[in-house]
This record gives structure tokens, C-alpha cells and sequence, in this order.
């Protein structure tokens, strides 16, 4: 190769053309590199404007002693729900007004070792929620209250206050079901005393919070329907969508069954490449095995893959659970966290799913042998702080774990739902802080009948 001689002129030459196209041309990327945030800070944008202008109330659910549904009236109550709740929004609303799938809370909070049951919802959903409850528990009362979370320090942790609290995760992909009331066999008891409640023993543990302590646990759910955001172009390609999820499903499902895929058809410029590259004139054909690979799944297997398929059978509901146990600092008690581990961990179903806590939003840090000189007490206690109050800010605000970006979430249909929220009855839980009421009574009737 002969040698290149480059001068030094030539030199200066070539940099002097980079650099005067460099200062003629450095804005062309620019809106490539900025699209992406410049489109996720207008989404935040136009999403927090549509927040501020929704107003939402605190209903209390107040339970007779006789409270003979099972809990497969929940799950009729979110199926209504899901139906009158979901409003997804078209492209103009989302760019343009913000607007975004509104949340339902329902909660369940143990202040001073009592317990109460909440549902906050906004203000134009409320009368639809309780014509869908009334419709069920035509014996309970529903009553508007105040905002429990006002009660405490609103800047948490601090001197007099402590808390822990962590958001939820599925350990499997949401198309595994967590185990449900069907599980528990609680249809199958003819007397309602001998009935296995998984929310009887929550009420348990709540009622041994002591004076001075409180234990929350909220669930947000946000239906998740057919309808797209693009839906006048009759397509579901949304990220979010219930066609998208449940396409995944069956994908899922048919590996699980272990079906083949089907293969497209090669072009002919494919199959004149092959020829030319491989020597192939066409694909061997693969032996059809007789029995069917559905035939070869164990027993468990087809458990599992009838589960899937159950799950995504029913309404789906786009969720977020989290808990907090929060107290003055001279009778709170870490351990009393474990109360909540101990409600989610009886849906845990070993072969499908179960509720763990999140690592990135529970308020404990670890500490690595070998990053020990980086955990100083004074760096682990100020990243637990900030911990502790993005999880408080993000319960009282009701907000997803990583708000304003995606993730954190995950989905449950109705039946689980009603598993990890219902009302309990006295003969299954008969815990002496529930307030109940001593007489039955009816929905007020200026509640709306359409």
C-alpha cells in the first residue's frame, strides 16, 4: 500500500470542513434526540392539568353484623364496576386535554386497631359505584367521610412519626393468576361460621394495632377494555389494551401447550437465496407427531394453563397495591409490617402467581459487603427517607409506583380482586373494633335507579 502523505495544510483543510459543517448542521439531530422527551414531558404536562381539575370523595363502607353474601358478590360488584368506570381516551383527549383512565381505590385501614373499609372514587363515578354496591349489599351503608391520610403528618417520616411500606409486584407475568376464593372452597360451606375468609385474619391482625399506629393497604384499579385509543380506525395496537395483553396470553398459553407455530410462507426471493446459499430447494417437512402435545401435559400443567385461560376470561383491572404501617415513635414497631406480608402471602398460589413487595419502593435498604464504605449510616438513612416519602406522597395522592412514568402495575381480573377485597361478615369475622351496625338498612332512596 503506497504511502498517503497528507501535509499540514491539508490537514487544517479537512477539520476546518468538519468543523464549519459541525456549526452549519449540529441542530439537524436535534429533534430526533429530543422527541422522546420532549413527548413524555407534554404528556406529564397535560396529564397533571386533567388530575388537578378531577374531584374525588371518601365513601366508608359501614357493615351490618348480618352480612350473608358470598364473596362471589364482590366480584359482581367490579364486574359492574369495570363496565360504568372505563372511559378511555381518544387521541385528541390524551394529547390535547390529558386525559387519562381514572382510578378506583378501595382500601381497607386500621386506625387505632380499627378497622374500616374505603372506596375512593372520583365525583363523577361515585353514584354508579354505589348503585353497584347497593345492588348486592342492599343492607350495608355507604357514607361520604373525610380523607383518613389528612389525620397524620403530612411530612412523614419525621421526628414524632415513623412508617413502612413497600408497593406490590407479581412474582410470575399477570397472565398467572394469584390464588383466589374458589381456592378457599368458601362456596362449598353451607354454614357461613365454617367459611375460610382470607380477609378474616387481615381484620385480625388489624384489630392488634395498638393506639397511636395505623396500617393501610390500597388497591387502585383502572379497567382495562376492548376499546383502543385509536379505536375510530377499528385497530387495537395500543401497548396498554386488552387486545394487545390477551394476544400475549395466547401466546404464552400455546407454549405452555407446547403447539408449534405457525410458519409463514417464504417469498420467492427467500426461497431463490436459500437455493443459492443453502442448496435447499424447500423446507423438510417435519413428521406430524399422532397424539396431539396437549395429550403430553401433566396434570399440573393443564391446572395451569386452565387457570391462564380463566383469568383472562374475566374483566381485567390494571392495578396497583401497596401497603403502610406508620405510628408515633415511641410505641411503633417495625415488625408489625409483617402484618401485610402475612395477608398477601395467603394468595400465594405455588404454581401460578403470588403478591410480593417491590425492591425498589420498599423502605429498607440493603447493605452489600462490598459497597460498605458507600452505605454509611448517614447515606442509607437519607435514602430511606426519600423512600419512605415518594411511597407516602404516592398513597395520598393515588398514583401508580413510578408515576409520571409507566411500570410498577400489573393486572388482576375481577375474581382475584373480590379475593383480596370484600366485606366480611361477623360469623366469619367477628373482630370487635369493625364498626357495624346493629339494624339493616336500605339504599337511600335518592339514589339514582338509571
Amino acid at each position: 500500500m503506497p504511502f498517503i502523505d497528507v501535509s499540514r495544510e491539508d490537514l487544517i483543510f479537512i477539520f476546518s470542513a468538519i468543523f464549519q459543517f459541525i456549526k452549519t448542521w449540529w441542530w439537524a439531530p436535534l429533534p430526533f434526540i429530543l422527541w422522546g422527551p420532549f413527548k413524555f414531558l407534554w404528556l406529564w404536562w397535560r396529564v397533571d392539568i386533567f388530575l388537578s381539575q378531577q374531584t374525588s370523595v371518601m365513601l366508608e363502607i359501614k357493615l351490618p353484623k348480618e352480612l350473608l353474601k358470598p364473596i362471589r358478590a364482590m366480584e359482581v360488584v367490579l364486574s359492574s364496576i369495570h363496565a360504568s368506570v372505563y372511559q378511555p381516551p381518544d387521541l385528541w383527549e390524551k394529547w390535547i386535554d390529558g386525559q387519562v383512565q381514572l382510578s378506583i381505590g378501595l382500601e381497607i385501614a386500621s386506625i387505632n386497631g380499627e378497622p374500616h373499609f374505603f372506596i375512593r372514587t372520583p365525583k363523577v363515578f361515585r353514584d354508579e359505584i354505589e348503585s353497584s354496591i347497593y345492588a348486592q349489599f342492599p343492607e350495608i351503608e355507604i357514607k361520604e367521610v373525610d380523607d383518613y391520610t389528612k389525620y397524620v403528618p403530612q411530612d412523614l417520616p419525621n421526628k414524632e412519626w415513623n412508617m413502612f411500606g413497600a408497593d406490590y409486584k407479581l412474582v410470575m407475568p399477570s397472565f398467572y393468576p394469584i390464588k383466589t376464593y374458589l381456592q378457599f372452597e368458601t362456596e362449598k360451606e353451607a354454614l357461613e361460621k365454617k367459611r375460610i375468609d382470607p380477609v378474616a385474619g387481615l381484620m385480625e391482625a388489624m384489630a392488634k394495632v395498638k393506639e397511636g399506629e395505623q396500617l393501610w393497604i390500597q388497591f387502585l384499579i383502572a379497567p382495562v377494555g376492548e376499546i383502543d385509543e385509536i379505536k375510530f380506525m377499528g385497530k387495537v395496537t395500543t401497548k396498554g389494551s386488552l387486545g394487545v395483553w390477551r394476544k400475549e396470553g395466547e401466546k404464552l398459553r400455546d407454549k405452555l401447550a407446547r403447539r408449534d407455530e405457525d410458519t409463514k410462507p417464504k417469498s420467492m426471493l427467500q426461497e431463490a437465496s436459500d437455493i443459492l446459499i443453502h442448496g435447499k430447494v424447500g423446507e423438510e417437512k417435519k413428521e406430524k407427531d399422532i397424539i396431539p402435545p396437549e395429550m403430553k401435559l401433566t396434570p399440573g400443567e393443564r391446572d395451569i394453563l386452565s387457570a391462564i385461560e380463566m383469568k383472562m376470561a374475566k374483566p381485567i383491572f390494571e392495578c396497583t397495591a401497596r401497603f403502610i404501617y406508620l405510628g408515633k415513635r415511641d410505641i411503633w414497631f417495625k415488625g408489625n409490617w409483617r402484618l401485610a406480608m402475612v395477608y398477601s402471602s395467603q394468595y400465594t398460589a405455588n404454581n401460578l402467581n403470588a403478591m410480593v413487595p417491590l425492591g425498589r419502593t420498599l423502605t429498607k435498604i440493603k447493605k452489600y459487603f462490598l459497597l460498605r464504605p458507600l452505605n454509611a449510616n448517614f447515606i442509607r438513612e437519607r435514602r430511606m427517607y426519600l423512600r419512605c416519602r415518594r411511597l407516602f406522597r404516592l398513597y395520598i395522592n393515588r398514583l401508580s409506583p413510578f408515576f409520571p412514568e409507566q411500570g410498577g402495575t400489573f393486572k388482576l381480573n375481577t375474581e382475584e380482586l373480590a379475593s383480596l377485597y370484600h366485606f366480611p361478615s361477623w360469623e366469619i369475622s367477628p373482630v370487635p373494633g369493625i364498626s357495624r351496625m346493629d339494624s339493616k338498612k336500605g339504599p337511600p332512596p335518592e339514589l339514582p335507579i338509571e
